[in-house]
């Protein structure tokens, strides 16, 4: 090595939920290679997505910024990188080499922000006029257009086995292009590598050899609390949420959460062929690897699927950090239950390779002595909007469609079974909560109080309606469609 600044690989997921890991005390999910990382290193077991939804967490990702910073805590999927110094670009101004491979969920497409190199994986959206490289790579194979012959949609719960090869599909693809990305590196620099895998996000297709993995392994059902079994108790974004989940039974709720559990581990094979490519090429004790993912998928908990709300389920994250050999800044085999964000992810990674984060990132160091005293999230601005507080104890979920707050106690009460809002004996906490929830609100939010007091909006029944799109559908790719004005996806309908 002639450099002497670690390499950095960062891993990041979409649809995984803190707790789909065997580690983290879940018995049903295969995820050994995550495992062994993790024990090499710390996981933060409290870590959240500031708007647990694509765009615009991987916008925080990237920038380090809150939504409120960064401009998107809706999914704007034509809203531009903000101007400003990103992830990429601050370890390329510090001497290292930065190149990307899979999803990175920008616009434009092709958009590098500050990447040396990307090898994009955009999920097959070639309404915006775009090929992504892996388009390119299934021509390639002869295989023009066929990645989604399965049928699948991408925002909903059917499953069916992968249709191609499993050396065509989209996570063997991202990791065998990342493990060629760390072979091609300059030697004269160190690396800073983002592999962005699509799954375990829907389309559900796993391939065979990880559906059998699962054939005798008993998959946890669902959970739900008392205060969701009761359909006249709940606000209204939570009935919108619902309808993700009103054309499944609960048995096809559950072969959806093993197929996504399958994904995962597919996932986490190839992330333990990246570590063996690190080893082998000699880097592996110069390399810090962190994994962590956009947001979760309530996968049924809740009676609920999906992201976009604050239950830890969707905005519980993983966080795994393992450092390079000797590292002192990061003690290894520990669980740290301090509170992190997504816009953690930046200063951290340039803590530890010594480089001094933009004056623009609001996110702070998860190795130092900093720490926050809550985190703030917030998800959208019409009538499904919800916002969260979340303390070392407590967490505040906020409706503002019938001034709806939800109290609940994770220290007691991890999975969120009990609402704790119209309890006397915790009013106190809840009074606390909600006027930190008032001092973090902008915008269309402050409308929402009077006089110093949340008031939200008018209540309101939702009214559930079929999606004509199946939830941002994808067909047939060759040849290639035209550039067409098209919603990218449509999160809910109401008659």
């Amino acid at each position: 090595m002639t450099h002497t600044r670690p390499n950095v690989l960062l891993i990041c997921t979409d649809h995984w939920a803190a707790e789909h890991l065997g580690f983290a005390g879940n018995s049903s999910i295969i995820t050994p290679g995550l495992n062994e990382l993790s024990a090499c290193g710390v996981r933060y077991s409290n870590a959240y997505s500031e708007c647990p939804v694509c765009i615009p967490a991987r916008r925080t990702l990237m920038t380090g910024q809150s939504p409120r910073t960064h401009g998107d805590r809706v999914f704007n999927d034509q809203l531009t990188m903000p101007d400003v110094t990103t992830m990429a670009q601050a370890f390329r101004d510090a001497g290292y080499q930065a190149d990307a491979v899979g999803k990175l969920h920008v616009h434009p497409q092709r958009d590098r922000v500050g990447f040396d190199s990307v090898l994009l994986d955009d999920e097959g959206r070639p309404q915006w006029g775009t090929l992504d490289d892996y388009d390119i790579y299934l021509g390639d194979q002869g295989l023009p257009g066929r990645q989604f012959d399965h049928g699948m949609s991408n925002n909903q719960y059917n499953w069916r086995p992968w249709h191609l090869d499993e050396e065509h599909h989209a996570t063997n693809w991202a990791g065998r292009m990342m493990a060629r990305t760390i072979k091609r590196r300059d030697p004269n620099k160190p690396g800073f590598w983002y592999l962005g895998f699509r799954h375990p996000h829907p389309p559900l297709v796993p391939p065979q050899a990880f559906i059998d993995l699962y054939r005798d392994v008993e998959i946890e059902a669902p959970y739900v609390g008392d205060w969701a079994k009761d359909g006249a108790d709940r606000p209204f974004a939570i009935q919108a949420q619902l309808s993700r989940t009103n054309l499944y039974t609960k048995s096809q709720m559950q072969a959806a959460k093993r197929a996504f559990y399958a994904l995962c581990s597919q996932i986490d094979y190839q992330i333990r062929y990246l570590v063996g490519t690190l080893r082998l090429e000699g880097i592996l004790d110069d390399t810090i690897i962190m994994f962590t993912s956009d947001h979760g998928d309530m996968l049924g908990n809740h009676d609920m699927a999906a992201k976009r709300i604050f239950y830890e389920s969707s905005a519980n994250i993983p966080m795994i950090l393992s450092p390079n050999k000797g590292n002192p800044k990061v003690t290894e085999g520990v669980v740290d239950d301090r509170l992190v964000g997504f816009a953690d992810v930046m200063p951290t990674l340039l803590d530890l390779c010594d480089i001094e984060p933009p004056e623009t990132v609001d996110g702070i160091s998860m190795v130092g002595a900093q720490t926050h005293d809550h985190i703030y999230g917030e998800c959208g601005e019409d009538d499904t909007s919800s916002r969260m507080i979340r303390d070392a104890r407590y967490k505040l979920i906020y409706y503002p469609v019938g001034n709806h707050s939800q109290l609940f106690d994770l220290d007691q009460d991890p999975r969120e079974m009990v609402d704790l809002a119209r309890d006397p004996a915790h009013a106190e906490t809840l009074a606390r909560l909600q006027d930190t929830l008032i001092g973090e609100m902008y915008g269309v939010d402050l409308d929402w109080i009077d006089n110093g007091a949340l008031v939200g909006k008018p209540d309101r029944e939702y009214r559930w309606a079929p999606h004509r799109s199946l939830n941002s559908q994808r067909g047939d790719g060759w040849p290639p469609s035209p550039k067409v004005e098209i919603q990218q996806i449509e999160w809910t309908m109401e008659r």
